[in-house]
């Protein structure tokens, strides 16, 4: 604890992937988290861990992003991390892209992160320090075929970040985006599977597709991003706010 500027976290889309690695990561610090997610067995799974509280929310819908921050407050205090995590992507052609589909992608990505991030502010203490995350994606800093929705809510993530970073700049409270290149989690599973059912690759080619993307040649650990999210919460990153932190293997 004593390299973390923070005591109290909430993390959206915490119950899978790097949401489930985070919260683990910073309970074992000895941080209170409350994860959040629909799916309440998968969040059961993660709170098992003494400093780990499960909340069921939605991120799209602000009742239960309010609901959620208040249940927080009540059972283990104010926030002072909030990590915006919670995310979907689907791919289709632009020309196959359904209205519902655009909604949906801006729901959960950019909607989300809005919400979480502005109610969180709301109950944080302003005169301590404290840290707004999210974890957004290349995506949103460059553009990939076949996800423009996607890419889109990522490339207003980042306008976010920068914006409130902007906007609070005077508090001891920072706002950054951590931008992961392809990852290994349950999301990219989904990914492999579309390209393998669309191109008839296999499994393992599908997956050597996207790993290529990264100049290293590998896909990108949850780990990883959680252990940059740990640097982010310690004193020695006061001064990093309004940054979309490229965690991609040089990827550009």
């Amino acid at each position: 604890m004593s390299n973390l500027a923070i005591r109290r976290a909430l993390i959206t889309g915490g119950g899978t992937g790097v949401g489930a690695v985070m919260a683990r990561m910073l309970a074992d610090a000895g941080v209170k988290v409350a994860v959040s997610g629909r799916r309440s067995d998968v969040l059961a799974e993660v709170a098992n861990h003494e400093n780990i509280t499960a909340i069921v929310a939605d991120v799209t819908d602000e009742t239960s992003v309010r609901d959620m921050f208040a249940t927080m407050v009540d059972v283990i205090g104010a926030p002072d991390l909030v990590i915006a995590n919670a995310g979907m992507a689907e791919s289709a052609p632009i020309g196959k892209t359904s209205v519902d589909l655009w909604k949906q992608t801006l729901d959960v990505n950019l909607t989300g992160t809005f919400l979480t991030f502005r109610e969180g502010l709301a109950v944080m203490d302003k005169t301590k320090p404290g840290r707004l995350i999210s974890i957004a994606s290349t995506a949103g800093l460059k553009g990939y075929a076949y996800v423009t929705a996607y890419c889109a809510a990522k490339h207003g993530v980042v306008g976010l970040i920068k914006s409130m970073a902007a906007e609070i700049a005077k508090s001891p409270i920072t706002v950054n985006a951590v931008c992961p290149g392809f990852m290994e989690t349950p999301m990219l599973e989904k990914s492999v599977a579309n390209i393998v059912a669309k191109t008839g690759m296999t499994v393992d080619e599908a997956r050597a597709s996207l790993a290529k993307i990264n100049p290293q040649n590998r896909l990108i650990q949850p780990q990883e991003v959680a252990d940059t999210v740990m640097w982010l919460c310690s004193p020695s990153a006061a001064s990093i706010t309004g940054q979309a932190i490229s965690v991609s293997g040089g990827e550009i």
